[in-house]
């Protein structure tokens, strides 16, 4: 099984380790489960801002590329685009 890390403040993991008998990956694997987080990640609301982020980036490159090349002298532009 896959493992993941959480990072907390030091004042929470303080107040953790004063209930030591608590297992609290299991706790927290356990109300991930029960809260199917999981299935809010794949929800058709969060597919859609992953496709408009990854079209925000494609963009932002396009134009950062064009705006590079513009800076180049045409000679400098051929050589690149070969």
């Amino acid at each position: 099984m896959p493992s993941v890390t959480f990072a907390i403040p030091d004042k929470i993991k303080a107040k953790m380790r004063k209930i030591s008998w608590v297992n609290w990956s299991e706790l927290i694997r356990r109300e991930v489960l029960k809260h199917d987080l999981l299935r809010k990640f794949n929800s058709k609301e969060e597919k859609e801002l992953v496709k408009w982020s990854v079209e925000l980036g494609r963009k932002v490159k396009k134009g950062r590329f064009k705006r590079l090349l513009d800076e180049l002298s045409p000679k400098e532009r051929e050589e690149l685009l070969k």
